[in-house]
């Protein structure tokens, strides 16, 4: 019994060593074998955790890739700047580090508190730039204290520069992102660093993925306390694309004189390529004053400004475009055989409809005029009569065909569409049915239409290339290399530029331009009453002309009203310059030139300028001198294809 009890209790505390040991040797294979698997399995995961211990990289920006005018002449460049950079993990003493740059630097209480606030934000290793524009006084006064800065680290580093504020709004500017740019364009997750600047207006900002290049990186090796031992590798980033344009710097600043002191816009483009030669608005702006940060004065000014000029008016302003629309309503009227070009108006100064009076711009009226004298002394009595039995909705299709109502650069910058008004557009967006007089204020260009400025050149431009519908560009694809190259021989061998039909046809056929007319008459006559507003007496813009027969343009005048006058206002004869600024009419000119050979076409306005005979075409007038002497060159730059590539 007690060697059978003694027997029990050797054989239970045999399993119990037993169970203890194999319990153990778990525990040491499960040991072995997490470490055999953080050896072979693990060892590339834990080695990149130590080397991001061991290892730090720093990013920073390439240069932004150069936007360019059509002869190669830079708009938006690259400069050297000096920068400060702070990386907190290196200093021992932050708040003594900031009390001695305070001291160097002149620094305010207000710069010391963002600078503490930066470094909050951000992760120690990483840069915290304190300026990125140092003065070479200020970077080499930091240059002479940096054995007692530790932690500073002064950079040689480029920001954008803007050699021609004329093209301040089409170029557009760049400036700090935003958290709006972070959520908006996916591309910056990838390509932004502390300190990057992107595109926020203009081409700028529409290029902004293609022209803000790849991200930089330099690495260096760090010691067990953060700190940089020694620069490990450099990897330079790759540049932005370059971009060049189809404008015209020459013509673009003498456009931008032109209009100084006034509100306005200058666009001129080429009939054929769609090329935007100029694009100007005014007052225009220094983009500079954004890459580092506008401060809050200049900001002031900019946006409470009575002209606002932030505003690209050659895209985004709208405005009603007054007689220079009664080009399409004789267009619209001829196709639609409504009237013809013989059929003969009296004009006595007014007509009535329904106890209105709808008024002439000349009191005493023109007296009997054909199509052609109308469009030339700008009658509007035939043209109420004309969008009288024309009717509002053939009108807005014409319009809409010529390119009204919608943007034509599509998205490269910031356009509005503009309102083409018709019976269906005033039900849909007024509620309220459409007015017999209604259509004759549309036929002069007044009431409900909205136009920008830059619509009405690519009118113009349709109307002078014999009725094409054209593609507009601003930036020139190296694709379209051949295609103009063939374009500009045509044209020069068929003489297309003479008005001869079948060239005209020829030319359709072969470079696949949709025909906007019927009728290729109809648009002949057009340019003929438009070289009678410009080159007889009576016409409109006869004070304008340019006699030289190379120099020859064809234009029509335009008042965009602000407001009507009163029949009181009518009898006194009140003038347009004698009303407050705000209330005088806005002044348009439209044209193309040459007349015998036409290549570009010309809108002007200038915002409470009155008539368009005043303010608008005297402008316009310089402005295509320049362009017709220079296009030559530009031709040549063309067959060439020097700059066809960025």
């Amino acid at each position: 019994m007690i060697r059978s009890g003694g027997e029990s209790k050797i054989t239970l505390v045999g399993r119990r060593m037993f169970i203890l040991s194999a319990a153990k040797a778990v525990v040491v294979v499960g040991i072995l074998g997490r470490l055999i698997s953080l050896q072979i399995n693990e060892s590339k995961k834990y080695k990149t955790l130590s080397d991001k211990n061991r290892f730090r990289e720093w990013k920073f920006s390439p240069p932004r890739g150069l936007i360019k005018d059509y002869y190669g002449k830079e708009i938006a460049s690259n400069k050297q700047v000096y920068q400060l950079h702070i990386i907190p993990e290196n200093s021992e003493n932050l708040e003594l580090l900031i009390f001695r740059l305070k001291s160097i630097l002149n620094l305010s209480e207000k710069n010391i508190a963002i600078i503490k606030k930066k470094i909050k934000s951000q992760k120690p290793w990483d840069p915290v730039i304190i300026s990125d524009n140092l003065t070479w006084s200020e970077f080499s006064r930091i240059n002479l204290f940096l054995h007692d800065l530790q932690g500073v680290e002064p950079v040689v580093s480029v920001a954008r520069k803007y050699t021609e504020p004329s093209s301040s709004h089409v170029i557009g500017y760049v400036s700090k992102a935003s958290k709006k740019d972070l959520q908006n364009k996916e591309y910056l997750q990838k390509k932004i660093t502390p300190g990057t600047r992107v595109g926020k207006t203009g081409l700028e900002n529409k290029l902004d993925a293609e022209v803000i290049g790849d991200l930089g990186f330099k690495r260096y090796e760090v010691n067990a306390y953060g700190k940089r031992i020694k620069e490990i590798s450099i990897e330079p980033g790759k540049p932005g694309i370059n971009f060049r344009t189809t404008l015209d710097l020459d013509v673009q600043t003498l456009a931008s004189k032109l209009l100084e002191n006034k509100s306005g816009s200058v666009s001129v483009m080429d009939i054929y390529k769609g090329d935007i030669v100029a694009m100007v608005s005014s007052p225009i702006f220094d983009p500079n004053k954004f890459v580092h940060g506008i401060n809050q004065k200049d900001w002031n000014e900019l946006i409470q400004h009575r002209d606002k000029p932030l505003i690209n008016k050659a895209v985004s302003g709208l405005y009603p475009p007054g007689s220079t629309i009664k080009l399409l309503s004789a267009i619209s009227a001829l196709e639609n055989d409504v009237f013809n070009p013989k059929t003969v108006i009296r004009c006595t100064g007014h007509i009535e409809l329904y106890g209105e009076k709808y008024h002439c711009w000349k009191k005493k009226g023109h007296g009997f005029v054909d199509m052609r004298e109308a469009i030339k002394q700008s009658c509007d009595v035939y043209f109420y009569e004309v969008a009288r039995k024309l009717g509002i909705d053939r009108l807005a299709e014409t319009a809409k065909q010529f390119g009204l109502g919608k943007p034509v650069l599509k998205e490269l910058v910031e356009e509005r569409n503009g309102v083409v008004p018709d019976t269906g557009w005033k039900k849909k967006y007024i509620g309220k049915n459409w007015y017999l007089g209604e259509t004759l204020h549309a036929g002069i260009g007044q009431g409900y239409w909205q136009t920008s400025p830059l619509q009405l050149c690519l009118m113009t431009a349709q109307i002078a290339n014999g009725g094409y519908k054209i593609e507009p560009r601003l930036i020139i694809n190296p694709k379209d290399k051949e295609k103009f190259k063939n374009l500009d021989q045509f044209i020069l061998d068929k003489k297309l530029f003479s008005g001869d039909v079948v060239s005209l046809y020829e030319f359709i056929a072969k470079f696949k331009y949709k025909s906007l007319f019927k009728n290729p008459e109809n648009i002949k006559f057009v340019q003929d009453a438009l070289f009678g507003a410009t080159n007889e007496p009576m016409g409109t813009s006869y004070r304008s002309r340019l006699t030289k027969k190379e120099f020859i343009f064809a234009g029509k005048t335009g008042t965009s009203q602000v407001r009507r006058f009163t029949e009181e206002q009518r009898e006194l004869e009140v003038k347009n310059e004698d009303l407050p600024y705000e209330q005088r009419d806005h002044a348009l000119f439209v044209a193309f030139a040459p007349y015998d050979k036409p290549r570009y076409a010309i809108s002007v306005l200038v915002e409470h300028g009155g008539s368009g005979s005043k303010s608008a075409a005297p402008i316009a007038k310089q402005v295509i001198k320049k362009v017709l002497e220079k296009h030559q060159l530009r031709e040549k730059m063309s067959e060439t294809g020097e700059g066809e590539t960025a």
